[in-house]
């Protein structure tokens, strides 16, 4: 199943990630973190059912085509309920502010919901103030501040949106 914004031509596609997107993905990942995932790492995640890309265009469209966002998240066991984890999520630089981020959480978070998830959680740059906003928009709350989470020593904040809510976007 795909999901399609709806607000013009331009508006992405989300869908699972395939072998193929992997180096579109990559590059994303290396635009966007000083700390970026190898290569290697993507490729583990690609049967988790919300590994989503976000694609725009297509073949009437040349030169407007390809990968402009990605989702990483799968489920971990957690007392007998599984529990979602959000694990990376990136816009390609030149497409942020146009909801893709939006979009992409919103469809991990369904796929994880069906996948009956007591909560989800994740981790992110304290200072990351735009991401933390996305992600409280979605529900999620602070749990904990982990220090020196990265490598550069910036602490991370863990948060938790209990599941599955009425994940209303404002």
């Amino acid at each position: 199943m795909t999901t399609t914004a709806p607000t013009d031509a331009a508006s992405p596609t989300v869908r699972r990630a395939v072998r193929a997107d992997l180096l579109a993905v990559f590059r994303i990942e290396q635009a966007s973190f000083p700390q970026p995932w190898p290569y290697s790492a993507f490729e583990q995640f690609l049967s988790s059912p919300a590994f989503l890309v976000a694609e725009v265009g297509g073949p009437d469209e040349p030169g407007q085509s390809g990968i402009v966002g990605y989702i990483v998240a799968d489920t971990v066991p957690n007392h007998g309920q599984p529990l979602g984890h959000v694990k990376d999520l990136a816009v390609h630089p030149d497409r942020r502010g146009e909801g893709v981020g939006t979009l992409l959480l919103g469809r991990a978070l369904a796929v994880l919901d069906g996948l009956d998830v007591s909560s989800v959680k994740l981790e992110v740059r304290v200072n990351n103030k735009r991401a933390r906003s996305l992600y409280e928009r979605f529900g999620f709350r602070h749990l904990r501040t982990v220090p020196n989470y990265y490598d550069d020593g910036e602490n991370a904040l863990v948060l938790v949106r209990k599941g599955p809510p009425e994940h209303t976007v404002r």
